[in-house]
């Protein structure tokens, strides 16, 4: 992500659109996992949480912003395949 300076061109979103996308299923596998300590209602309940917060993402042009946003998709997803909630995920835990 380089073409545009500040703003992500359609180059750019077009660049990541494979990245995101294989990184949303990911995350909604994941929630699946017997690891998790979630019951079906729950995890129906994460899956959402992460529609929602993919869905919002999907407006952000900033190129920093984007990286951002897919390094943190990642990390959850590497905490996900560990067993445990993200905490920006899991709002019931105590921060």
């Amino acid at each position: 992500m380089a073409k545009g300076l500040i703003w992500a061109t359609a180059e750019d979103l077009a660049r990541n659109k494979g990245r995101v996308l294989s990184l949303y299923r990911q995350i909604l596998r994941s929630l699946n996992s017997p690891n998790l300590p979630l019951n079906l209602a729950a995890r129906l309940s994460k899956k959402a949480e992460v529609r929602a917060i993919f869905m919002v993402a999907a407006e952000e042009r900033s190129l920093h912003n984007v990286e951002d946003l897919i390094d943190t998709g990642e990390y959850a997803l590497s905490l996900l395949r560990k067993g445990e909630i993200p905490k920006y995920i899991d709002r019931g835990s105590n921060y």
